[in-house]
């Protein structure tokens, strides 16, 4: 898919950036390109990049690509949950293995 640049009829055709890749071609061979469906979908960065290296796993950087997926999926937990865990541990003190002795 091609588009023209709306400014003048006689400027050439750009490429569709959703349809190149720049160093590689891991995700060309995906329905959907992580970039995408990261944008359509307005993710954020860390967001964003689990979803990048959970998609190119199996065919650019193996072990590594899970690993890094979850170092982001952990800075997601703690900007996004982190005080809801604190305040959940204190809420549910017997849950959680806090005993108060009277």
């Amino acid at each position: 898919m091609k588009t023209k640049n709306r400014m003048s009829d006689d400027t050439p055709e750009q490429e569709d950036p959703m349809l190149k890749q720049v160093g590689g071609s891991h995700y060309m061979y995906m329905k959907i390109q992580p970039a995408e469906f990261i944008n359509k979908n307005k993710l954020l960065f860390a967001e964003g990049n689990a979803i990048k290296y959970i998609c190119r796993h199996s065919t650019k950087g193996g072990i590594q690509d899970i690993d890094k997926a979850i170092h982001y999926l952990e800075m997601v937990k703690e900007r996004d949950y982190e005080r809801e865990e604190h305040r959940s541990h204190y809420l549910h003190p017997k849950k959680n293995g806090l005993h108060h002795k009277n």
